[in-house]
């Protein structure tokens, strides 16, 4: 008996130490080749000639999704430099008439539905490589609640040191949602819990510190 309960011991440190390491392909972020981009996440559709403007619903702001009016009005403010200047009174600058994007704008990811880029920047810290990784790669990051739509506003592309094809996914705030393009997701859930995106806003605000 006196053997036995240390070897069973170490059998469950083992255990933990298995269980703690973030799910494959985030284990091995922290060393990867890590772009992330900040996208838009909605493109009104043009205006067809004669038909009327839709009426917004009560609080909505008109030609928004009403995910991203109720995202825009809530947002931490580490992910307000999501929001387009003048989308709400007092934030930013005054509205301007948008612009419909030109067909040969970048966009990402290279499947449909992709989203048009508005920036993009290489992650060189490890440090923030491994806490995307560890935030990512965790299954009690995310919950089964989340948006019905897939507005995404952030989106990452890492590959592993030794090559291969990249790993692609979106990040929708608006949705409360994540998106895998390139590779199978390896949790049960794809929503993410509100601690998460709190994480995440620190995280976006080390990306890009200018805003």
């Amino acid at each position: 008996m006196k053997v036995l309960l240390p070897l069973l011991g170490l059998l469950g440190l083992s255990t933990l130490g298995c269980a703690s390491a973030p799910a494959a392909p985030f284990d091995t972020l922290k060393n990867a080749n890590l772009l992330a981009f900040r996208l838009q996440n909605y493109e009104p559709p043009p205006p067809v000639q004669g038909a009327a403007a839709p009426t917004p619903q009560q609080g909505m702001i008109p030609g928004l999704p009403p995910e991203i009016t109720r995202w825009a009005q809530q947002a931490l403010p580490g992910l307000q430099q999501f929001l387009p200047p003048g989308l709400i009174p007092g934030l930013g600058a005054a509205p301007q008439p948008q612009q419909p994007p030109q067909p040969e704008a970048p966009r990402f990811p290279m499947t449909q539905p992709n989203f048009r880029i508005l920036a993009q920047t290489q992650v060189l810290d490890p440090d923030l490589k491994e806490q995307l990784g560890k935030l990512l790669g965790d299954p009690d990051s995310f919950q089964a609640d989340h948006g019905n739509c897939m507005y995404a506003e952030m989106g990452l592309s890492f590959t592993s040191p030794s090559g291969g094809p990249p790993n692609d996914m979106l990040i929708s705030f608006s949705c409360n949602q994540v998106d895998s393009r390139t590779f199978a997701w390896p949790h049960p859930n794809r929503g993410m819990k509100p601690d998460t995106v709190k994480q995440l806003a620190t995280i976006v605000q080390k990306l890009w510190p200018m805003g």
